[in-house]
């Protein structure tokens, strides 16, 4: 029972592998498919917030922003380039919880700082076992 509670789990241990699977996966695609692909192509609105923040080139951080979401959440659902897109992904979401929703209360700007956690360890600690990185990777 001690061990149960208080050891970790062994990194080698599937138990670990699905540890980093679900969460890669479940905020992978829930990025793209409940965030970015609505951006895709980058709707007025996007571009214009952009504008109005005082950013150069609005209609490319646009674009930016919406593929970051979009594809970034796919190559990060399926674990393949995970450091760079969860990089990007990072960006993107302390952009849109420190700037973009700078003025509004906590839990308006509460689920770009979740998201940015993760995104965060998995530009840290990579994708895991189970994933295209990891096969790429044993060649």
């Amino acid at each position: 029972m001690k061990a149960l509670l208080f050891k970790a789990v062994p990194e080698k241990c599937n138990v670990h592998e699905l540890s980093m699977f679900v969460p890669r996966v479940f905020f992978g695609l829930t990025m793209a498919f409940s965030h970015g692909l609505g951006k895709v192509p980058p709707p007025d609105m996007l571009v214009g917030g952009i504008e109005s923040m005082g950013l150069p080139m609005p209609i490319v951080f646009a674009w930016l922003a919406a593929l970051s979401e979009f594809a970034g959440g796919v190559l990060l659902a399926l674990g393949l380039l995970t450091r760079p897109a969860a990089l990007f992904l990072s960006i993107t979401m302390a952009m849109a919880g420190l700037i973009v929703h700078m003025k509004d209360p906590f839990n308006v700007k509460e689920m770009a700082f979740l998201y940015l956690a993760v995104f965060i360890m998995f530009a840290i600690r990579g994708s895991g076992k189970w994933s295209v990185d990891y096969l790429i990777s044993r060649k």
